[in-house]
């Protein structure tokens, strides 16, 4: 599937990628890429591994040579210039710290090459460690540094020498789960400060859905959907994105009308008008769409099961509930934590729940 992103409205774009196409030997990595980024955007390349993002985020800095297709950055064409001669500045999951330097070396190293003034370089570089936390830590080794200052201070080099743009590749991955919370925070609030135009590579979907002000979701080396978070999220274009952008449930059903679908014997309503009548297709709905109610109504998409398993999940808790009339398949129904009725439940009891027509989204089957 291919697809050619634009941006949103008709100013130039900051970068622009046209055509590009990305091969190792037999595997094709890249498959005619086209997109466009505008100044200050916050974008992630976003897909499961192997699906191209890095050599595409590669690709923009020069690290990984493309077999077709052109790169633009600020109407310029880069397309073959060397890394050393594109504006950008990068951080890498690894970090990439020079072990035998301080920080504060770490991060004047560009500077330097860059032949500045020694006031100058102080000046910036301890400007850069107040914006990210670091005053203190200037004299110290990158051993002698927790994995999330280290991160910082890779975020400082890479932005010491005010590049136009800001390459992240996977950066937050090898953090545990509360340093990556509070860092990507960081992140963020540094983006906003400076209006860098940004990109983040993640395979992440809470990552990107948090931080970028635009997905670009990938699979085997193509865009397969771009938007907002919430574009993505609420109207993904296939059951592969749906899957993988938070938990959804999948139903098979055969159309019966224009707004109505079976699943065995089982009659619900939804939107099919775009499917031929005895087609099959996929339903969708997110767990958190599904309600629990008490008493059942006929004329709603009301259903009743067993429930097997029930998980807390701080704020929520998520029921799995058996429905003898799917041929017992399993539906996710997340209810919220603090609701006075999650104190009844109780494993294997009946509960009936409601899958509102407009909360089914309906794919093409296979």
């Amino acid at each position: 599937m291919q697809m050619s992103i634009h941006a949103l409205d008709d100013e130039k774009p900051y970068l622009e990628i046209q055509n590009l196409s990305k091969s190792f030997g037999n595997f094709q990595a890249l498959k005619d890429i086209s997109l466009k980024i505008n100044d200050g955007d916050f974008v992630c390349f976003l897909g499961p591994s192997g699906c191209g993002k890095t050599t595409l985020l590669r690709c923009i800095a020069g690290l990984e040579n493309q077999n077709s297709g052109n790169v633009y950055q600020q109407q310029k064409d880069i397309s073959k210039l060397p890394p050393s001669s594109r504006d950008f500045g990068i951080v890498f999951q690894s970090y990439a710290l020079f072990p035998n330097l301080t920080v504060f070396s770490n991060i004047d190293y560009g500077l330097i090459n860059k032949k500045w003034k020694k006031s100058d370089i102080a000046d910036r570089v301890l400007g850069l460690l107040k914006m990210v936390g670091l005053e203190e830590h200037s004299s110290k080794y990158p051993s002698q540094l927790s994995g999330g200052e280290q991160q910082r201070v890779a975020l400082a080099r890479a932005l010491a020498t005010s590049p136009g743009l800001l390459l992240l590749d996977e950066p937050l991955s090898a953090l545990d789960a509360k340093v990556r919370i509070r860092l990507r925070k960081q992140i963020k609030d540094l983006h906003r400060s400076l209006q860098l135009t940004t990109i983040m590579v993640t395979h992440d979907q809470e990552e990107a859905q948090s931080m970028a002000d635009r997905i670009f979701v990938m699979n085997a080396g193509e865009i397969i959907q771009s938007g907002s978070p919430k574009e993505i999220y609420h109207k993904a274009n296939s059951p592969f994105i749906a899957d993988f952008i938070g938990i959804t449930n999948f139903l098979d059903a055969k159309v019966l009308s224009v707004d109505q679908v079976q699943i065995r014997e089982k009659v619900l309503k939804c939107d099919t008008s775009k499917f031929e009548h005895n087609s099959f297709v996929q339903l969708a709905i997110r767990p958190e769409s599904i309600k629990v109610v008490e008493k059942s109504n006929k004329f709603r998409n009301q259903i009743s099961g067993h429930l097997a398993d029930i998980e807390f999940l701080g704020s929520f808790q998520r029921l799995y509930i058996v429905i003898s009339e799917f041929n017992d398949q399993t539906l996710m129904v997340d209810v919220g934590a603090s609701s006075d009725k999650n104190e009844a439940f109780t494993l294997g009891q009946i509960v009936t729940i409601e899958l509102p027509k407009n909360a089914i989204t309906v794919y093409s089957h296979g």
